[in-house]
């Protein structure tokens, strides 16, 4: 606060509601129009508006009479504000573009008189957690749940000057666009990775080939359910899509027994392969039928080094193809057991690993690789927007 009283400066931060700071408001809640993979405009819901932004992937499309239809009388234009009201309640977005036509349902749309707010400051209000406090408790809790309009008229924001609105929205600004260039950076350097496991894995005829039978196989030994506990039960549900690991589990069971997994086996979740959930074990402990646990049987490879070769694209869609069901599909264990990979010198393997580590440090530790450091500008960020954010009912 004493940061603040120096930026106010005495000055009188007033209180108004959502009705008082705009120029417009609605609800945005048509009926469902017919989609068509010939439809031009973008149809987007409540579930679409994430972090600030509004995801235009695998959204369905509506004619062009149709959009003219419903836009009619309110159009969404640029600088509009849309807030979600059912199910990614209080999520929201603002439109940037004045030329990108598409609409929705289940969101509230509110104009703001740029006259009294910053629409930046705005946002970073919106996304404080005092909000998201307040609409935890007066969403409507039935069903997914929902807010009504009034959820949202009657919220009351605070309003400094607008040079001080300029200010904080200056200072916030600098920790969200340094996370976005750390962001960008992760996604760079994690196609990299990609881009390096492929190559690094691609041999000549001079290498030779091995099939997976002939060097591992899955896991014959048992454990007491009663051995485990949530860090060492592994369950598809915990393990992590992409490759990335897994958590700890929500479920653990209380008897019987388990297939055990010890440590630098290889987990794989064996429903629904291409969610690619693979995790190479650091402990010892215990998994249920629906993850396969792979072990070695030679020493002609490195467990790390076959790990990598299963983490590739090229095992995921092997693996994919042969799956069996369709709504659920499950990896058939002993194809994916004839799965054939090159396989060099111990020592080449080891360069191969030593190298793809140190991408996989860079990229998905969380306690020194660029994961780090954006939780701490993420934190910095959040620290800075609730000691600027936090106003009193009174003068500062």
């Amino acid at each position: 606060m004493d940061f603040m009283n120096k930026l106010l400066d005495g000055v009188e931060v007033e209180w108004k509601s959502i009705e008082e700071i705009t120029t417009d408001r609605f609800w945005i809640m048509p009926s469902t129009p017919k989609f068509s993979e010939c439809g031009e405009i973008p149809y987007i819901t409540s579930k679409n508006i994430r972090n600030g932004h509004i995801n235009f992937d695998k959204t369905k499309l509506i004619s062009r009479s149709d959009y003219l239809n419903l836009s009619r009388n309110r159009a969404i234009l640029k600088g509009d504000i849309l807030i979600s009201m059912i199910g990614t309640i209080g999520e929201v977005a603002r439109v940037k573009y004045t030329d990108l036509e598409f609409y929705g349902q289940n969101m509230y749309l509110i104009r703001l008189n740029e006259n009294l707010i910053n629409s930046c400051f705005f946002l970073h209000f919106f996304d404080s957690q005092q909000i998201k406090n307040h609409f935890n408790s007066v969403k409507n809790n039935s069903g997914q749940g929902f807010l009504k309009s009034k959820d949202i008229e009657k919220l009351l924001i605070p309003i400094p000057p607008l040079h001080i609105q300029e200010e904080i929205v200056r200072i916030l600004d600098t920790f969200t666009e340094l996370t976005a260039e750390l962001t960008a950076e992760l996604t760079m350097r994690k196609q990299q990775y990609e881009y390096y496991r492929e190559r690094l894995l691609t041999f000549g005829e001079e290498i030779p080939i091995f099939q997976l039978n002939e060097v591992a196989q899955y896991s014959k030994d048992r454990i007491n359910a009663i051995q485990v506990d949530k860090t060492t039960y592994i369950g598809v549900d915990n393990l992590l899509q992409d490759r990335q690991g897994k958590t700890d589990s929500n479920y653990v069971p209380t008897e019987g027994k388990l297939t055990r997994y010890e440590k630098n086996n290889i987990l794989i979740g064996n429903i629904r392969p291409y969610l690619k959930k693979i995790w190479f074990s650091d402990t010892c402990g215990g998994t249920n039928g629906d993850v396969l646990v792979i072990q070695l049987i030679s020493d002609k490879l490195l467990p790390k080094y076959l790990y990598v070769l299963l983490c590739t694209e090229k095992f995921f869609n092997y693996n994919m193809q042969n799956a069996k069901g369709a709504k659920m599909p499950r990896g058939n264990k002993d194809v994916i057991m004839r799965y054939s990979f090159h396989l060099p010198s111990l020592e080449e393997q080891q360069r191969i690993v030593d190298i793809l580590d140190r991408f996989d440090t860079l990229c998905n530790d969380l306690s020194q690789g660029l994961p780090a450091e954006i939780k701490m500008r993420q934190q910095q960020y959040e620290y800075y927007r609730n000691k600027l954010l936090t106003f009193e009912k009174e003068k500062v």
